[in-house]
């Protein structure tokens, strides 16, 4: 079997670091993402809701922030719930494994930094220099701002 899912798109707004109960970091956010569309077309843009646990939630909220693009790579997943009116509803969530920055660098954002334990672009197939992604969501935790300069022994 096989979930995976990949996104490119905009924060529809700034992500918040939330820590549950058993102290586990968490943020959930929304990514605008543009459809394809011919020219003379109307634009269309589908929203997800994402949702990042552990190094990688930290990760988000510190380096990316409202309007930013950002790639998702990660796994679909579906839940119901019945409303007041009682009717069942369908939710699709989209659960990142690995994040990347792609776009213009801004708002603090440091396109030479990268977080620890990463390896290339998260959902790139032409991954380049600029592209960073977080740490997986499983592994050792970082500690606090402990980030490094790549680039120097890129071998390009």
């Amino acid at each position: 079997m096989l979930n995976v899912i990949v996104l490119m798109g905009r924060l529809t707004r700034d992500p918040e670091l939330k820590v549950t109960t058993s102290g586990v970091s968490v943020t959930t956010f929304d990514i605008a993402v543009d459809r394809n569309y011919t020219k003379g077309a109307e634009k269309k843009t589908d929203f997800f809701t994402v949702t990042a646990w552990r190094n990688t939630a930290e990760f988000i909220c510190k380096y990316f922030h409202k309007g930013e693009m950002i790639a998702v790579q990660g796994s679909l997943q579906t839940g119901s719930y019945t409303g007041k009116d009682g009717k069942s509803h369908k939710t699709y969530e989209v659960v990142a494994s690995n994040v990347s920055f792609c776009g213009d660098f801004h708002n603090g954002a440091n396109p030479g930094t990268v977080a620890p334990g990463s390896v290339g672009s998260a959902g790139a197939s032409s991954s380049t220099a600029a592209d960073h992604s977080a740490a997986p969501a499983s592994g050792p935790e970082p500690e606090d701002d402990e980030i490094y300069r790549a680039g120097s022994d890129l071998p390009f």
